[in-house]
């Protein structure tokens, strides 16, 4: 067994490049007392990792050590009594073929009779879960409302408008490219989708599909679009702000507040930046629910897999710039159970 990993060389300035990374030959872990070995199978690319690139984040990445990231392995070593050799696991390990997990600490078994293994870090991992809680505890959807979700396709975003649809919502997406919004409305089964990259405008894309105006929206990109949003929501709407990646390369403060953070206030809107890190008292109840939905088809998700530890910097540069159709994820080990 050899072991091989992606290490944070270099802090970016401004859009992430290659040499951000150093895909490296690494020493094989061990297992102590208490400990757990895996195998990693999927290894996740997210788009919050940008911000941890940062000197200033609060949980900034450590140069010169293995990205952090979640993954989905399988046991190879077990020194504790929680966890069988062969066991699924999904977990905070890191960019590389092989991980230690001291005292197995934070580390979940997978139950494959759930749908693909994949699935932990995804549709029934925190991507599903932060869906689930910006639309149904932020969101509060009722029958007839209006959602939007921008950044419709990507890994939270498919999962929220799906969700806000089984509610009883009009539900509005938007995405960067002709097949994204094809995606949008003919698989995932939005009402309406726009291309933010060709339309006239954003504000004037939202007039045209949302005429009523916008009852909730899930931000995954701030900036622009936020500020459109805010100018077109009803009375006692709710904004849940899951990310905003449009500002994530910047190095200055473009968009920074919405300029119009007044509107809200008048409108008895309410808007709510969360982290899923806070709800995941809701994690074991989340599951059996998706897994469920999954099950009878009214939530359809999708995997955007590549393959290879040496193409999982690639996979991240190329997701951060929009080259993804669902959730980035690498595959770097034999995953059985397909």
């Amino acid at each position: 067994m050899q072991n091989r990993g992606v290490i944070f060389a270099k802090r970016p300035d401004g859009a992430v490049t290659p040499d951000v990374f150093d895909c490296r030959d690494l020493p094989m872990p061990e297992a102590g007392p208490g400990d757990v070995l895996v195998r990693n199978i999927y290894l996740s690319c997210d788009p919050y990792m940008r911000g941890r690139f940062k000197a200033d984040s609060n949980k900034a990445f450590t140069l010169g050590a293995v990205i952090p990231a979640r993954v989905v392995a399988q046991v190879v070593t077990s020194n504790n009594p929680d966890f069988n050799t062969g066991d699924y696991v999904w977990g905070f390990m890191g960019w590389e073929l092989y991980s230690l997990v001291p005292g197995g600490q934070r580390l979940r078994i997978i139950d494959p009779s759930l749908g693909p293994i994949s699935h932990a870090i995804t549709v029934l991992g925190m991507p599903g879960l932060t869906a689930h809680v910006g639309i149904m505890d932020i969101g509060k959807p009722a029958p007839g409302e209006t959602c939007f979700v921008s950044a419709a396709s990507g890994a939270v975003g498919q999962v929220a408008g799906q969700i806000a649809k089984l509610q009883g919502c009009r539900v509005i997406g938007s995405a960067g490219s002709a097949a994204k919004i094809a995606h949008i409305t003919d698989t995932l089964g939005f009402d309406a989708a726009f291309n933010y990259k060709t339309a006239p405008s954003i504000a004037g894309a939202l007039d045209e599909h949302c005429p009523n105006g916008i009852d909730i929206y899930f931000d995954n990109v701030g900036g622009e679009t936020l500020e459109a949003v805010i100018d077109r929501i009803n009375p006692r709407a709710r904004i849940a702000v899951c990310g905003q990646i449009s500002g994530y390369d910047s190095q200055t403060a473009e968009w920074g507040e919405p300029r119009n953070l007044e509107k809200i206030t008048l409108a008895g809107a309410v808007k709510t930046r969360f982290s899923v890190y806070d709800h995941m008292d809701q994690y074991d109840a989340f599951v059996p629910r998706m897994a469920q939905w999954l099950k009878n088809g009214d939530v359809v998700y999708f995997e955007d897999i590549w393959d290879g530890i040496e193409k999982t910097s690639e996979a991240f540069i190329d997701m951060m710039t929009g080259g993804n159709l669902g959730k980035r994820l690498v595959r770097v080990g034999e995953d059985a159970t397909i």
